[in-house]
């Protein structure tokens, strides 16, 4: 449970936060970031995660993401993971879309990538255990949401684990791996072959066998060039709509993929999660 702390920073009134340690899940160093807002002595703060999507580490959103002043005003620590294992003996492919900054949120059972890639590991149990150990976290009041890569995490982990998560959100994510090329390769290459297996790591097929959220928010630019051929969104439309589970997709006109897209209702994602993970 030892942290190493690369660097802080004050942020709107509170400590914006850069850690790393060694993990046992991956068998490497891992690097994450922490935002804690200012907050009563022993005061108990809930909990955003937030996965990111294909090439990304923690910096990304934590230079981009513009979620300091919203978590500050509603009192929510944000955590940022990384999106794979790194370094020199983790192995890699030659592609931007598999191995590393590609880990999509799995515990792979293929070889080489079985010893390293256990991503759903490290952030199902082993990174939570460390941020309640080291931080003023309510872990009894979580939160998920990510991009692309990160939103299919968020939201295959949130579905997987009924309870845990008091709300969870999306920004553009890959609804369905079974029905996407990145899902095709990254699946396959993890975890072999045979789709079955795939259905736990797929959000539209969790929904199809019965797992269920309370509550759902996912936002997609109309004029990301990933949604029709990779993201698929009508698909998750269409599984929450067989299913009569509550959620509220919205297609934002004219935004992208990118971080520009993401930090303009970051805010809004922010005050929605805060909404539900109030005491």
């Amino acid at each position: 449970m030892t942290i190493e702390t690369v660097s802080t920073n004050k942020a709107h009134g509170g400590v914006q936060g850069v850690y790393k340690h060694t993990s046992a899940a991956t068998g490497t160093e891992m690097t994450f970031s922490v935002f804690v807002p200012d907050h009563a002595p022993n005061e108990k703060l809930p909990v955003l995660w937030y996965l990111s999507g294909l090439t990304c580490t923690h910096a990304n959103v934590t230079e981009k993401g513009e979620y300091r002043a919203a978590c500050a005003e509603h009192g929510i620590i944000f955590v940022a993971p990384d999106t794979s294992p790194r370094g020199d003996d983790v192995p890699d492919d030659e592609g931007y879309d598999f191995g590393k900054g590609a880990g999509f949120y799995v515990d792979a059972t293929e070889e080489p990538w079985a010893t390293h890639f256990n991503m759903r590991s490290y952030i199902e149990s082993e990174l939570p255990e460390l941020v309640a150990a080291n931080f003023p976290a309510d872990m009894a009041r979580q939160g998920i949401t990510g991009h692309s890569m990160g939103g299919h995490g968020a939201l295959t982990i949130s579905l997987r684990n009924p309870g845990r998560f008091k709300s969870t959100s999306a920004f553009a994510p890959i609804v369905s791996p079974l029905n996407c090329p990145w899902g095709e390769k990254a699946l396959t290459g993890y975890i072999g072959a045979h789709k079955a297996a795939w259905r736990e790591y797929d959000a539209c097929a969790l929904i199809e066998d019965g797992a269920r959220l309370p509550d759902l928010l996912v936002d997609q630019g109309t004029s990301d060039n990933f949604l029709a051929e990779q993201l698929k969104t009508n698909l998750l439309e269409q599984a929450v709509d067989d299913a009569e589970m509550k959620a509220m997709i919205r297609l934002q006109e004219g935004y992208d993929h990118s971080y520009y897209f993401i930090s303009t209702f970051m805010a809004e994602h922010v005050a929605w999660h805060a909404e539900r993970l109030k005491a």
